[in-house]
């Protein structure tokens, strides 16, 4: 493995919830001197769903709005899209206070304990009865396979870096995670072709392709990719958390507080969303 794919293994990791892991960020302590104490000030991206948009759809927006009511809070947006300065324009000037969606141990944030666990899936239409659950399955080698790209750095998804890896370059197509802004919800568009039969699979993030297989109107199987380790340093399941400025630990001890109580309704909001949910591991549930 070369060492700039070492460098970049956890850093293009959940690019369509997370592509503010690419950021390159500081991280000042403390909350907005003007912050009102009875408002949860939440980052988000308004153009995201199934994690967050502007009419509040999300389910990031419906956890925002559990934790605030758990807190007596009520919840208060900064949108900014999540590109690069994602952090560095809301949670590090100050704008907002918590980032409802990052990889737990994500190191220029602190963060909470985590409250699911998901994992990279393959994407295929029912009619299509291909059933693939493995990225060494031999049929990928007569397919058209679509991944998430996210830049030309080297920064790319598990799976795209994975085919790779494994010769399977000619087969793969790319999707920019940011695609066009100006259309709704951009990294649908990976799961989209799917639906319209542009290409033959799509290996995805499972939040993501589980809410899209929900609402799409031609059948998808949804398989959770089950030889991740094979590809070992690269990663296909994560823990997720809430992440919080370094140092505000005042923030995350509640944050923490209300998801160690709400984690069965927490749950259920993320299967409603069809999100791929796993046992969260058993080092990070114990943090903090």
């Amino acid at each position: 493995m070369s060492a700039q794919r070492k460098s970049n293994v956890h850093r293009g990791v959940i690019a369509p919830a997370l592509t503010l892991i690419l950021i390159l960020i500081g991280s000042p302590a403390g909350r907005a001197e003007d912050a009102p104490a009875d408002v949860l000030r939440v980052c988000a991206d308004p153009n995201n769903l199934p994690f967050s948009n502007r009419d509040g759809a999300g389910f990031e927006n419906k956890l925002a709005e559990l934790i605030a009511k758990k807190l007596a809070m009520s919840v208060n947006y900064t949108w900014w899209a999540q590109r690069r300065g994602f952090i560095r324009n809301t949670l590090r000037a100050k704008e907002c206070d918590v980032v409802m969606g990052v990889p737990a141990h994500y190191d220029p944030v602190e963060t909470t304990k985590p409250y699911y666990r998901s994992s990279y899936v393959l994407v295929t239409r029912a009619d299509r009865g291909l059933k693939i659950s493995s990225l060494e399955d031999p049929a990928l080698r007569t397919l058209k396979i679509g991944v998430h790209l996210i830049g030309n750095d080297g920064t790319n998804t598990p799976p795209a870096h994975a085919l790779s890896e494994m010769g399977l370059a000619a087969n793969v197509q790319g999707f920019m995670i940011y695609g066009d802004y100006r259309e709704p919800n951009p990294p649908a568009r990976l799961i989209e072709a799917v639906e319209k039969g542009d290409i033959d699979v799509a290996a995805a993030w499972g939040p993501l392709a589980g809410y899209a297989a929900r609402q799409s109107s031609v059948p998808l199987t949804v398989n959770l990719i089950e030889d991740g380790e094979h590809f070992a340093p690269l990663r296909f399941q994560f823990d997720i958390a809430m992440g919080v400025r370094k140092g505000d630990h005042a923030l995350r001890d509640k944050l923490n507080a209300v998801i160690g109580d709400s984690q069965p309704e927490m749950d259920a909001l993320l299967r409603e969303y069809g999100v791929p949910l796993l046992n969260i591991s058993t080092a990070a549930s114990s943090q903090k």
